[in-house]
């Protein structure tokens, strides 16, 4: 770690690989607030399995594909895998606490649903079910798996899954003038350490076009 000195400012630096020196990983907290894909699941077992990814995103519109990572081979990502399908909820600000009951590590067979009594709602493309109160969910069919490698070219424990959208639920609740409400449903971010951020306030700013005249 080296501490940069001057004008009377400190600045920090240090590489991962070495360590950083703080009571805590910072890594998280600078990469946040991050979404939160709450995953519902299903094996060919009919074992059902919900649990909260915060490494978790969009990857293009045309197609709606989103991804989630699993930090090792959990229930979500070897569900995922053997059925080719998931269900991506979102968590609202009153579902966060029900959401993080689900991210116990109870033993596989465990259904999170029932364990944060939850009720589930059937889904209409794809066999997992989503979690009947969400504000919207994504209903995804599994189009590649991979582990993202590290510089020496080893594979890393991260297991990512990758789904095209293929079917779309919002509840009508949260539609404000044909828009998705975010703030009414009070998206529920991932920051670091052991907190979280609820979305409140929306600003909007448009996209710059370059003028060549």
């Amino acid at each position: 770690m080296l501490i940069i000195r001057g004008r009377g400012l400190a600045e920090m630096f240090y590489e991962p690989s070495k360590g950083h020196g703080l009571p805590h990983d910072p890594s998280k907290a600078i990469v946040a607030p991050r979404p939160i894909g709450w995953i519902s699941t299903l094996n060919g077992a009919g074992e059902i399995n919900l649990a909260p990814y915060s490494f978790f995103n969009a990857v293009s519109t045309r197609p709606f594909i989103v991804w989630f990572s699993s930090e090792g081979e959990k229930d979500s990502a070897t569900f995922a895998q053997e059925t080719g399908e998931f269900v991506a909820n979102l968590v609202s600000r009153d579902l966060a606490e029900k959401m993080n009951r689900t991210s116990v590590d109870a033993p596989r067979g465990v259904n999170e649903f029932a364990y944060a009594e939850l009720a589930m709602a059937p889904s209409r493309l794809v066999a997992p079910p989503r979690v009947a109160a969400a504000p919207a969910a994504l209903e995804c069919r599994v189009t590649e798996v991979f582990r993202p490698k590290a510089l020496d070219g080893s594979a890393t424990s991260a297991v990512v899954v990758a789904g095209e959208v293929v079917g779309v639920y919002i509840d009508d609740a949260f539609l404000t003038d044909g828009l998705f409400d975010i703030t009414k449903a009070g998206n529920v971010a991932r920051l670091g350490y052991m907190d979280y951020a609820s979305v409140n306030e929306v600003f909007p700013m448009r996209r710059p076009r370059w003028n060549k005249d």
